[in-house]
C-alpha cells in the first residue's frame, strides 16, 4: 500500500498541487451554500412516542406560533397612560406585520371583575380596558388576583405585563412537513421500500429548503419587531421571547461560534507553531494542511447538504485541532530523521516521514472516527450528525495531511537539521523519571482515582435548566428570565386525561342504532362508572415542536388565549366533565399541581369554573347551567375561557402548567414521575386515561436517552479500540494495556462532572466520546514508538527514556494545541458549549498525563513485549 501512496502520490508533486487548487476551488464554491439549522430536533427523540403523541394532539387541536413582550415600565406602573400607550403603539406596529396575525396584551383581554359581571352579562359580549369607563385600578387589581391573568399577562406585583404575538401559520411549511413524517413512518414498517426512500429523500429536502428560507425570512421579521420594541425601550425594560426568536438567535450564535472559533484556532496555531518550531516552513505547512482541510469539509458538507447545528457548531475548531495534531507529529518525526540522516535528500526524508507515521496515523485517526461514530447510537438527529460530520471531517484529515504535507515539503529544497533541547524535552525526560522510579505508586493513585472517578460517574445527572443554557447578557435569557421568576415559569407541562372505559363504551354505542331500553340501561351503567377523571388536549401553542426549540412561555402563554371555540356541541350531548361531581375531582387535582413548588402557574378548566362561580354570585353553577354554559358563551370568549381547556366533545379536559426552570431543586424526571404515580394512586386514574405531553416530556426524554444510549455505549467504542490496538500492536496483553489510560482519562472528567454537579446535556454527554477518540492518539503514538525502542536493546526503562524524548515531544505539542484549541470555546455565548471546550481540555490534559505516567508504568509493571531485558 504504501509503494502505491510513494508512485501515486511522492512521485507527482506538482501534479497533486494543481489538483489541490482546483479542487479547493471547487469547495469555496460549494461552501458558499454552506447552510445552518436551528430546528428543534435537537431537543427531541425522532423516534419517541410522546413526540408523536405530541404532533397527534397538536394536529388535531390546532395551534399558531407566537411571539411574547414581556413589558415592565420604569414607573412599575402598567396602567398609566405613558404605559398603555406604548402598548397601544407596539400592539398597532406589530399587527402591521405580514407575519402577524394578531396581538394580545392587557388592553383587549376580557374584564370580569372590574366591576364583577354576571354570566347573562358575559353572555352578551367581553368588554376590557380600552372600553370606556373602565376603572383602571380595579381592572389592574383583577390582572392580578385572577386565576386566569394572574402569571399569566401581569405578574404577581402589577409591575410587569406580557403582549403575545400570534404569527401567520405557514400552510406550506406544515404540509412539507407533515409530508416527511409520514414518509418517515412508512420507511419505519417498510424499510427495504426504495420507492418510498426515494419518496423519503425527495420530501426530506424539499422541506430542508423550504424550511431554510423561512428560516430567513423569521430572522428578517425578529429584526423588524426588535426594531418596533427599540423604540419604547426609553419608558420601560422590554424582552422578546418565544421559539422563533430563539431559532433566529441561535442560528446567529452558530454564525458567531463558527467564525469565532475557527479564526481565533486559525490564530492560536500560528502563535503555537511559530513558538515551537521558529520557522516558517513549520508554520505555512500544516497551516495550509488545516485550512484546506477545513475548506474541503465544508464545501462537502454543503454539497452533501449536511447542516450545522448548535451540537456541531464547533466542527471547524475540532477539525482544525485534529489536523493539526497529525500536522505535528510529521514535523517533529521529519526533524528527528533530518538529525539522523543529515545527508538526506528532501524526497528521501518526506518519504521516510510518512512511511514511518502513516500507520499509526491511520490508526489514530481510525479510533478517532470510530469514538465520533458512537454518536450515531443516538435517537437526536442533530447528535448523529454532529457525528457522522465529524467522522467524516476526522478521514478528511488524514488523507489530506498525507497529501499536503508531503506535496508542499517536496516542492521545497532541504533545510539544515537542527537539534534542539528545549524546555519540552525537559519536561517530557522529567516525567520519564518519574515514572522510572516511581511506576508502582503511579499505578496505585491510578486505581485510586479510578474508584474515585467511579463514584462520581454514579452520581452523574442529566437535569438541565434550559435558561442557563445561554449567557445571562443575552436577550433570551433575560426574557426567560422574566418570566421564569415573574410570570408563572416557563417550560410547558400538560396532562390530558380522557373518559374512562365505560363511559367511552357509552359514546360508542351512541354510534350505533340501538333499541332504546339497551340504550338506557347503557346509560345508567356508564353513571356508575364515571368516577375516573378525563382529558382532552387544547394545545395552542407551538403547532410543531419539531421546528423548534419549543422550551418558552409561549405555549402556555397562548393557552389563556386561544384560537376560538368552534361549534358548541348540543347541551344534550353527554358530557363526562361538565358535571359537578366530575369537575371536583378536577380541582383536586388542580389543586395538587399547584402544591408542587418547581410549578408555577396552573391553568384547566377548574380555572373557568372558579371565574364561572365567580360571576355566579360565587354560588357553583348546576349540572344544568354547567350544560348552559356550552351554548351561551360567545364564541371570542369561549375562545379564551374554554377551548382551550375542554375538548369539542366536552369529554376530554387539558391541565397546562409552566414549570420554574430555574428552580435550583428541580429534578425533572423525579417530578414527572411522581405526578404519575400520584394521578394513579391518589386520583384513581387508570395508566390509559391521562398522559403528559409538551416540552417537559420531550426534554427529558431526550436528556434520559443521551445517557443510556452514549455511557453504554462507551463499552462499545472501548472493546472496538481494544480491537483496533490488537490489530495495530499484534498483541492482546499490549492492547489491554493500552486502553486502561484512555479509559481513566474518560472516565476522571465523568467522575468530575458527577462530583461537582455538572450535568450531563446535549453537548457535554459527547465529551466522553471525544476524550477516548482523541486520547488514544497518545497511546497509539507512544505505544508504535516503544516498539521500536524496545528493539534495539531490550530495555524497557531505556526505551521509556527514548520515547519520552523523542515522541513525548511531539504528543506534549499537540496536547498543549488541543487543550488550548478546545479552550477557546469559552468565548461562546452557549453555555453548554463552553462546558463543552472546558471539559475536553481537561480531558485532554488527563489523557496526556495519562500518557507520560500510567501508560509507561504499566509497560514497565507488566512488560508485555517479553520479559527478556538487558
Amino acid at each position: 500500500m504504501f509503494s502505491l501512496y510513494r508512485s501515486v502520490v511522492l512521485s507527482s508533486p506538482k501534479l497533486w498541487v494543481c489538483l489541490i487548487i482546483v479542487l479547493s476551488l471547487s469547495a469555496v464554491y460549494w461552501g458558499q451554500s454552506f447552510k445552518i439549522d436551528a430546528s428543534a430536533d435537537s431537543l427531541t427523540l425522532e423516534n419517541d412516542e410522546d413526540l408523536r403523541y405530541y404532533r397527534e394532539t397538536v394536529k388535531e387541536f390546532g395551534a399558531d406560533d407566537f411571539l411574547f413582550v414581556t413589558f415592565a415600565p420604569h414607573d412599575n406602573n402598567i396602567i398609566s397612560d405613558q404605559s398603555l400607550n406604548d402598548i397601544s403603539l407596539m400592539s398597532t406596529k406589530l399587527e402591521k406585520l405580514s407575519a402577524v396575525s394578531s396581538v394580545v396584551s392587557i388592553l383587549n383581554v376580557p374584564l370580569l371583575d372590574s366591576p364583577r359581571i354576571t354570566l347573562t352579562e358575559l353572555s352578551q359580549g367581553m368588554r376590557t380596558l380600552m372600553t370606556p369607563g373602565v376603572d383602571k385600578q380595579l381592572a389592574l387589581k383583577e390582572f392580578k388576583t385572577s386565576p386566569l391573568y394572574n402569571q399569566l399577562l401581569v405578574s404577581e406585583d402589577g409591575k410587569t405585563t406580557a403582549l403575545q404575538v400570534s404569527l401567520k401559520r405557514d400552510d406550506e411549511y406544515f404540509r412539507l412537513l407533515d409530508r416527511r413524517n409520514q414518509l418517515r413512518e412508512e420507511i419505519g414498517t417498510e424499510p427495504d421500500n426504495l420507492v418510498k426512500q426515494q419518496a423519503l429523500d425527495k420530501a426530506s429536502l424539499e422541506f430542508a429548503e423550504y424550511n431554510a428560507e423561512r428560516l430567513k425570512r423569521e430572522s428578517r421579521m425578529i429584526e423588524d419587531v426588535r426594531s418596533i420594541l427599540a423604540e419604547h425601550r426609553g419608558n420601560a425594560d422590554i424582552f422578546l421571547g418565544g421559539v422563533t426568536m430563539i431559532t433566529s438567535d441561535m442560528i446567529s450564535f452558530i454564525e458567531d461560534d463558527l467564525l469565532t472559533f475557527g479564526i481565533g484556532v486559525v490564530l492560536f496555531l500560528i502563535a503555537m507553531l511559530t513558538v515551537i518550531f521558529r520557522k516558517v516552513r513549520w508554520v505555512v505547512i500544516p497551516l495550509m494542511s488545516c485550512l484546506l482541510t477545513s475548506l474541503w469539509l465544508v464545501g462537502l458538507l454543503a454539497f452533501l447538504d449536511w447542516r450545522a447545528t448548535v451540537i456541531s457548531s464547533n466542527f471547524v475548531s475540532l477539525v482544525l485541532i485534529i489536523t493539526m495534531s497529525m500536522c505535528v507529529h510529521l514535523v517533529v518525526r521529519f526533524r528527528e530523521l533530518h538529525l539522523e540522516m543529515p545527508n538526506a535528500s528532501q524526497f528521501q526524508l518526506v518519504e521516510a516521514t510518512t512511511r514511518r507515521m502513516i500507520q499509526p496515523c491511520f490508526y489514530t485517526s481510525l479510533t478517532t472516527i470510530v469514538a465520533f461514530m458512537s454518536l450515531i447510537f443516538s435517537d437526536i438527529q442533530p447528535v448523529i450528525g454532529f457525528g457522522w460530520m465529524m467522522a467524516t471531517g476526522v478521514g478528511l484529515a488524514f488523507l489530506l495531511t498525507f497529501i499536503i504535507f508531503p506535496v508542499l515539503m517536496l516542492l521545497l529544497s532541504v533545510d539544515e537539521p537542527v537539534e534542539e533541547h528545549d524546555f519540552t524535552e525537559s519536561f517530557t525526560l522529567f516525567f520519564a523519571g518519574i515514572t522510572q522510579r516511581h511506576f508502582k505508586l503511579i499505578a496505585l493513585c491510578s486505581v485510586i482515582m479510578t474508584v474515585i472517578s467511579v463514584y462520581g460517574i454514579s452520581r452523574l445527572e442529566v437535569e438541565n435548566s434550559f435558561i442557563g443554557y445561554f449567557d445571562s447578557e443575552t436577550e433570551i435569557y433575560q426574557g426567560m428570565s422574566v418570566i421564569d421568576q415573574e410570570l408563572g415559569g416557563t417550560t410547558p407541562l400538560d396532562i390530558i386525561i380522557s373518559p374512562d372505559e365505560g363511559f367511552q363504551g357509552f359514546l360508542d354505542s351512541l354510534k350505533e342504532p340501538m333499541f332504546e331500553d339497551v340504550e338506557a340501561d347503557d346509560a345508567s351503567e356508564t353513571e356508575g362508572n364515571s368516577d375516573d377523571l378525563a382529558v382532552a388536549e387544547t394545545l395552542d401553542a407551538e403547532d410543531e415542536f419539531d421546528e423548534d426549540f419549543d422550551d418558552e412561555f409561549d405555549e402556555d402563554f397562548s393557552e389563556g388565549f386561544g384560537d376560538g371555540f368552534g361549534e358548541a356541541d348540543d347541551m344534550n350531548t353527554p358530557s363526562y366533565w361538565l358535571n359537578t361531581k366530575q369537575l371536583a375531582r378536577l380541582k383536586e387535582v388542580h389543586e395538587y399541581l399547584e402544591s408542587y413548588p418547581e410549578i408555577g402557574k396552573v391553568l384547566s378548566l377548574s380555572t373557568v369554573m372558579d371565574l364561572a362561580t365567580m360571576l355566579n354570585d360565587d354560588k357553583p353553577l348546576s349540572d344544568f347551567e354547567l350544560a348552559l354554559v356550552r351554548t351561551m358563551v360567545p364564541e371570542d370568549v369561549a375562545s379564551i375561557l374554554i377551548k382551550p381547556y375542554l375538548s369539542d366533545d366536552a369529554n376530554k379536559v387539558r391541565i397546562t402548567m409552566r414549570i420554574i426552570d430555574s428552580d435550583p431543586d428541580l429534578k425533572r424526571d423525579a417530578l414527572l414521575t411522581k405526578i404519575k404515580q400520584d394521578l394513579h394512586e391518589k386520583f384513581g386514574l387508570e395508566a390509559e386515561q391521562y398522559r403528559l405531553t409538551n416540552m417537559m416530556v420531550l426534554y427529558n426524554n431526550m436528556l434520559q436517552s443521551l445517557f443510556t444510549s452514549q455511557i453504554e455505549t462507551l463499552g462499545v467504542v472501548f472493546l472496538a479500540i481494544m480491537i483496533m490496538f490488537w490489530i495495530l500492536f499484534r498483541s492482546l496483553y499490549l492492547a489491554v494495556v493500552a486502553i486502561v489510560p484512555n479509559m481513566l482519562a474518560a472516565g476522571l472528567v465523568l467522575g468530575i462532572m458527577g462530583l461537582t454537579g455538572l450535568p450531563l446535556d446535549m453537548m457535554t454527554i459527547t465529551i466522553a466520546a471525544i476524550t477516548v477518540g482523541i486520547a488514544v492518539d497518545d497511546t497509539i503514538h507512544y505505544v508504535h514508538r516503544f516498539k521500536e525502542e524496545y528493539r534495539l536493546d531490550h530495555d524497557y526503562f531505556a526505551a521509556v527514556q527514548r520515547c519520552h524524548g523523542s515522541i513525548g515531544k511531539a504528543m506534549y505539542y499537540t496536547s498543549v494545541i488541543i487543550v488550548v484549541g478546545f479552550s477557546i470555546l469559552a468565548l461562546s455565548n452557549f453555555v453548554p458549549t463552553i462546558y463543552f471546550g472546558l471539559l475536553t481540555g481537561l480531558a485532554m490534559m488527563a489523557a496526556i498525563f495519562a500518557a507520560l505516567t500510567l501508560l509507561p508504568s504499566l509497560l514497565l509493571m507488566f512488560k508485555p513485549l517479553g520479559n527478556n531485558t538487558k
